[in-house]
């Protein structure tokens, strides 16, 4: 237990009361805690209205002033200065007559006997006179009256009325002619078929006269001819294909010169040695080139050749430039 000593007098450390007996031996005791006062919040105005009672607050020991010292400094005051205010001058209005300027006139002066009563009129009576939309709507129902009586028309009559007027306005139209052809659509259907027919016809037969004429010389002159499917640029056949007993000859001349050339096949029973023996080596003079096409031996010698197949000898003789390309052509054209 420790003990303060304050002017003369010992107090307890922990409890703070003064100490008159003596001194206690220390015993393991719990110390009790200090019971602080409880601190309420109050939240709304009537709970801060309801204050514990001074007895309760000052039970123990009395708490100190937080207060300012008032021995030290004066109490505020407040003076009241009474403030006196004069009292208004009352203005009163001056209401001395004031003389009219002669000049200022604002009404205009009365007409003479503007003042002088008028002169009652006698009073007249008058007798009862009809309104004028009365005497109105009388006179349309003795209209109505006056004419006659008429039977009532219904809608249907009516409308069968103006169909009949206009059917009357209508002009009538004469029937129009057939023409002769709608008349005969069938005919004319043959007609036009017949005509692309024949047209067609001689256009293929166009196209296939040399082909034709070939085949016609072909069996006049009693061999297997044929026309080439081949021609050069520039050439096409002049005249009609000549036959004769086992010879047929075909003319090609060139569109823009004076050049042909001449396919001849004959009749033959040559192989490609005997045509270079007995035919090509007197032709050529010795100057020749042979050219294998197609399992054809074709003998070319200056613008001309020769070359055998199946039978019939076939030779070009002409003076058209044709390269050896072109006269390949020309016999792998004609197998």
């Amino acid at each position: 237990m420790s003990i303060i000593t304050i002017d003369g007098q010992d107090y307890d450390a922990i409890t703070g009361l003064p100490v008159t007996s003596p001194v206690p031996v220390e015993t393991h005791q719990p110390t009790p805690a200090p019971i602080l006062p409880k601190v309420t919040h109050p939240t709304r105005y009537s709970e801060r209205a309801q204050h514990d009672p001074a007895s309760k607050i000052h039970s123990s020991k009395p708490q100190p002033s937080q207060t300012l010292r008032r021995r030290a400094l004066k109490k505020p005051g407040f003076e009241h200065k009474v403030v006196k205010r004069a009292p208004a001058a009352v203005k009163h209005m001056d209401i001395s007559p004031v003389k009219r300027s002669p000049v200022v006139q604002r009404f205009a002066p009365h007409p003479v006997g503007a003042l002088q009563p008028k002169p009652i009129s006698p009073i007249v009576d008058r007798p009862a006179a009809i309104h004028p939309a009365v005497a109105k709507a009388a006179a349309k129902s003795e209209a109505r009256a006056a004419q006659p009586l008429t039977s009532t028309i219904t809608s249907q009559q009516i409308k069968d009325k103006a169909i009949k007027e206009a059917i009357g306005k209508t002009k009538k139209q004469k029937p129009l002619k057939k023409r002769w052809f709608s008349r005969n659509n069938r005919v004319i259907s043959i007609m036009t078929a017949v005509l692309a027919v024949v047209m067609l016809g001689g256009y293929y037969t166009y196209i296939n006269m040399p082909t034709l004429s070939v085949r016609v010389a072909a069996s006049q002159a009693g061999i297997d001819a044929s026309y080439p499917s081949y021609r050069p640029d520039g050439y096409a056949l002049n005249g009609p294909v000549t036959y004769g007993d086992g010879r047929v000859s075909m003319n090609f001349k060139s569109n823009t010169g004076e050049h042909n050339y001449t396919i001849n096949q004959v009749r033959s029973s040559w192989d490609s040695t005997a045509l270079l023996d007995n035919y090509v080596s007197g032709k050529a003079d010795g100057k020749y080139t042979p050219v294998t096409e197609r399992g054809l031996t074709i003998y070319t010698y200056g613008d001309n050749a020769a070359w055998v197949n199946g039978g019939i000898l076939y030779t070009i003789e002409g003076d058209a430039p044709l390269s050896s390309s072109q006269i390949r052509k020309i016999a792998t054209s004609l197998l």
